[in-house]
């Protein structure tokens, strides 16, 4: 379980390696949070991109990796990789079983992948209002939340679709990851 992982990472510091799909992705800051977390220092391993990471990973040339549900999902349900827990907040319809971090132990960590739309600034607003409501349109679409769900994911409820909620959350991403990345001293080029 977590507990017994976080046991032999501490143990075995010097040996076990961390895979991330490159410097600045997801697994990469899912990885640093965990080891700040977690207050050790572990090897990692950054390849170019997530495909690279999950052949080593079970091909047993790495020892651990973090990475979205998306990538990892399939191998999960295989039972090809055993899986310690998911990093949001609460489970996922597509792994009900599996406990989330927090649940596990880990008080609060939270690694989430979202994406978003973005504009030109000087784009009109009555532009904006139109995709805004074509987004929110097209996220409540039953083959859209199944393709989600497929994914192991889920999409935003609709107030989180706007501009201005994502103002607010990608503020509170920065607050988050600043930190961690600072402290880190690992920047993407």
């Amino acid at each position: 379980d977590l507990k017994e992982l976080i046991a032999y990472v501490k143990a075995n510091k010097d040996k076990v390696t961390y895979a991330n799909a490159g410097i600045g992705a997801a697994s990469h800051l899912c990885g640093m949070l965990f080891m700040s977390e977690v207050q050790v220092d572990l090897t990692t391993v950054p390849y170019k991109g997530t495909a690279d990471v999950m052949k080593d990973l079970l091909g047993g040339q790495v020892d651990f990796s973090c990475d979205q549900t998306s990538n990892t999902t399939s191998q999960i349900k295989a039972d090809k990789i055993k899986v310690y827990g998911v990093t949001t907040l609460k489970r996922l319809a597509s792994l009900p079983k599996i406990p989330t971090l927090d649940e596990a132990g880990l008080k609060g960590f939270e690694v989430s992948v979202w994406h978003a739309l973005y504009a030109p600034k000087s784009t009109p607003k009555p532009v904006i209002d139109t995709l805004t409501k074509a987004l929110q349109v097209a996220l409540k679409d039953d083959t859209v939340k199944q393709r989600f769900a497929d994914l192991g994911t889920e999409p935003v409820v609709e107030k989180r679709a706007t501009p201005e909620a994502l103002r607010v959350h990608l503020k509170s991403e920065i607050d988050k990851w600043a930190p961690i990345i600072k402290k880190a001293g690992v920047y993407a080029d």
